[in-house]
């Protein structure tokens, strides 16, 4: 079993930065992808950005190419997303995953086994 806590959140100004961390417990092996993803009110959940655990892989957003920046801290079993010239459609709960095989390539929502509770960001204009 694989335990997520996400922490970072809070309120920016648009232009702004934050940096969210998702602190994972358990079995490393079982951690596949590690990824980020987000849902505004009344929106579906989007994929941020996600890394193999492992390593050897990033994936980005598009929407999040060139402002965000993933990565891990594997003595800490951490998994960190530092966003940078946050927009007020950023605005959104973010969460974080993990879980995800190799072959599901990190942008799908449906192949993550676990999730965190969410760290709320809201980018203020």
């Amino acid at each position: 079993q694989v335990q997520l806590v996400e922490s970072g959140g809070g309120l920016v100004q648009a232009g702004g930065s934050l940096r969210l961390s998702c602190a994972a417990s358990g079995r490393t092996s079982s951690y596949g992808f590690v990824g980020w993803f987000r849902q505004a009110p009344g929106k579906e959940r989007e994929f941020v950005a996600a890394l193999l655990w492992n390593g050897g892989r990033l994936r980005y957003a598009d929407s999040m190419v060139g402002r965000a920046t993933i990565s891990r801290d594997s003595a800490k079993n951490t998994v960190s997303l530092q966003m940078n010239s946050l927009k007020p459609e950023d605005t959104a709960v973010y969460y974080c995953a993990a879980g995800a095989d190799y072959y599901s390539g990190g942008s799908n929502a449906n192949a993550y086994r676990y999730w965190g509770q969410g760290t709320p960001v809201t980018v203020s204009s």
